[in-house]
């Protein structure tokens, strides 16, 4: 019986998967990898133990696969992030769970999800200037205090995580999941907090145009985000697959953006000027006020770059990739901002729980997996979109 999915310490793995994404591998290719060359192995362990009364056990329900996951699996992640993970880790951040210990306000065997940031108060540390000014995401003590190294549940080796039968959270990261919410919609409450919380940094104004680059999960919940926060006037949708061209329509997406060429058509959109360099991809001077790039692609990241109009803002709400010419940057004094993870402690996951809960997102998760199927899971995952779905879950409960 597998327990949990391992990451593990692999430098000849590592730079394998390093080699292999620096030479564009399609998503077949990449399936295979990660299933057969990523340091990932299944392993029996006990259940895990509180350390202290101020943190409880939970039992996973489902955890999905994240991009940022499936990153780390195919050596596409920045060495960056190397120093806040402590090896071996158990992944899974997008968490549903029920409680296997009593906290105040949650019984035992209570639904909820999971916040996955380790800030200053799961650490037991003085809170530091981002945790006291109510941005816990941006922690600078994640490397410190009483847990291992981690920037979250998830890359932890002290928490678990939700690739496992059992982890265990501080009750701050615990967000109740209301009675009649199936746990196929609860597991998306992670992500869409993270699309809130994307959407609420860029400041749209009422009327401004916008353009989302990709349509996998972090597109179409940042295209509802958009639609249910802010007054955000037409909305053009960069979507690959049929599938997500259905969704993004239903979500409400103005006008879906065709793969080819998209810059000719978003200049028909917006009324842009279409530049076409000596050498390179074509851009708009004029174009859209607001691009959020959600492929996690250096060519999703150009496309918002080029269709953006002076001024303007990009979004990075998915992990972004490398080697991007960031000239437009500087020649249209864009504004690029980053959002990771969620606020966690304000209104971000509080209104992600209640939009999940009347928002149309029944059939995003149509692939669940046991444990034991971990590489036809990553598989799947990898090649998503091509195969029709939005979301890939693990159910650690299934045999």
């Amino acid at each position: 019986m597998t327990d949990a999915l391992e990451f593990y310490r692999s430098p000849g793995k590592y730079l394998t998967l390093r080699g292999a994404a620096a030479g564009g591998l399609g998503s077949r290719f990449a399936g295979l990898l990660a299933g057969t060359v990523a340091p990932l192995r299944p392993v029996t362990r006990p259940r895990r133990r509180r350390p202290d009364s101020g943190w409880i056990r939970l039992r996973p329900l489902l955890s999905g696969i994240c991009g940022s996951d499936l990153g780390l699996l195919t050596g596409r992640s920045s060495a960056y992030l190397s120093p806040v993970v402590s090896l071996p880790f158990v992944p899974g951040h997008e968490i549903v769970a029920e409680t296997l210990d009593e906290c105040p306000g949650l019984p035992a065997g209570s639904r909820v999800v999971v916040d996955p940031v380790l800030p200053c108060s799961t650490r037991g540390v003085p809170a530091c200037a981002s945790c006291a000014s109510g941005t816990p995401n941006r922690c600078d003590h994640i490397t410190a205090g009483s847990v291992a190294v981690g920037l979250q549940t998830g890359f932890c080796s002290d928490t678990g995580g939700g690739w496992s039968r059992t982890l265990i959270a501080h009750p701050c990261q615990l967000h109740p999941v209301p009675g009649t919410m199936d746990d196929r919609v609860a597991v998306l409450v992670e992500p869409l907090a993270c699309a809130v919380h994307s959407v609420r940094g860029a400041a749209v104004t009422d009327g401004a145009s916008v353009l989302v680059v990709g349509a996998g999960t972090v597109g179409l919940l940042v295209l509802l985000a958009l639609r249910e926060f802010t007054g955000a006037g037409p909305v053009h949708v960069l979507a690959k697959h049929p599938h997500q061209r259905e969704r993004a329509t239903a979500l409400g997406a103005t006008e879906l953006v065709p793969v080819r060429r998209p810059i000719r058509s978003l200049r028909s959109a917006t009324g842009g000027f279409l530049l076409r360099p000596d050498f390179g991809a074509e851009y708009l001077l004029g174009g859209v006020d607001v691009a959020f790039e959600c492929s996690g692609t250096a060519a999703g990241l150009d496309l918002a770059l080029r269709s953006v109009r002076a001024g303007g803002t990009v979004v990075l709400s998915g992990m972004p990739a490398r080697s991007v010419d960031l000239t437009p940057v500087w020649f249209r004094e864009l504004r690029l901002i980053g959002t990771y993870a969620s606020d966690g402690r304000g209104s971000d996951f509080a209104d992600a729980v209640a939009l999940a809960a009347r928002a149309p997102l029944t059939g995003y998760v149509d692939a669940v997996y046991p444990l034991s199927r971990w590489q036809d899971a990553l598989g799947h995952a990898l090649a998503a979109g091509r195969l029709g779905t939005v979301k890939v879950a693990f159910d650690p409960t299934r045999e």
